[in-house]
């Protein structure tokens, strides 16, 4: 979905699995019908049909993740990819005048660190802060977040906190999902004779950007969350993070046994090719 009028902010939603019908009530599901439409091209999008006649669409989405193992530094590490998770879709007439009313998300999160991010000046990035912690799905799972602040004022604000492992600041976060492609150009200087080289190297920069918090809310009460239910929780992801890796092993294991080729039968001239 793009989220801003010059259609450069792309927000994307993932629907791993949608049914014709309410399992309880039987009646019609309206986000399977809209759906439908889409990939059946009845709803128009801005790639086959223009932005002017391309369909204005609302999602309610949930945070999810995706994840798996990688092994591209010599061992496995889980990664957590964050994403919009389902929600119901609705086909308006209408939407938000404002920009910064399109891609809002708001939660509540366990927070356990903050790190300031220097700027770089050669490729243009200024400084920022990752703000880390986990957030909750409605089965109360928590899941691992990352989310960034740009000002000053609210970097100040979350060091003041003085978040950690040990000792967590429960909150509640909003700000906007920020989807776009950044250009930087990179200068190899000449080591011999001759001008530097330059040259344009383009990246989509996914974030999402803390642009307000609410008051801390009261740590180890009934209320909010008890210390109890959080160390549960903790235990809880080590059981799924192992069954994550459990099914990718498997996976793999599979894959592997049906890649392997089969071994070759020696033909009559001694050869096998």
């Amino acid at each position: 979905m793009a989220t801003n009028d010059e259609l450069t902010n792309i927000v994307t939603i993932h629907f791993s699995y949608v049914t014709p019908t309410y399992t309880k009530s039987g009646s019609p599901n309206a986000t399977f019908n809209a759906l439908q439409n889409i990939i059946n091209g009845v709803t128009c999008n801005v790639i086959d049909h223009g932005a002017d006649k391309a369909a204005k669409i609302r999602i309610d989405s949930q945070l999810g993740l995706n994840e798996f193992y990688s092994n591209r530094t010599g061992t496995d590490e889980l990664v957590s990819q964050m994403r919009n998770e389902g929600g119901f879709v609705h086909v308006v007439q209408n939407i938000a005048a404002s920009e910064g009313l399109r891609d809002t998300f708001e939660l509540d999160m366990v927070m356990t660190k903050c790190r300031r991010v220097d700027p770089d000046e050669e490729r243009n990035r200024p400084e920022k802060m990752f703000v880390e912690g986990y957030a909750f799905d409605f089965r109360n799972a928590l899941l691992p977040v990352t989310f960034v602040i740009y000002d000053a004022n609210g970097m100040n604000h979350f060091e003041a906190l003085e978040p950690s492992e040990k000792s967590p600041v429960f909150l509640r976060v909003n700000g906007h999902q920020v989807s776009k492609t950044v250009t930087t150009v990179q200068k190899t200087e000449s080591t011999g004779w001759g001008e530097s080289f330059a040259q344009e190297v383009t990246s989509t920069q996914r974030e999402w950007v803390i642009t307000g918090v609410n008051a801390p809310y009261e740590w180890d009460t009934e209320e909010t969350i008890t210390a109890k239910e959080y160390s549960e929780a903790l235990q809880n992801r080590e059981v799924v993070k192992a069954e994550i890796k459990q099914r990718q092993d498997e996976y793999n294991a599979t894959r592997a046994q049906t890649q392997t080729p089969a071994a070759a039968t020696p033909s009559a001239s001694g050869f096998n090719f």
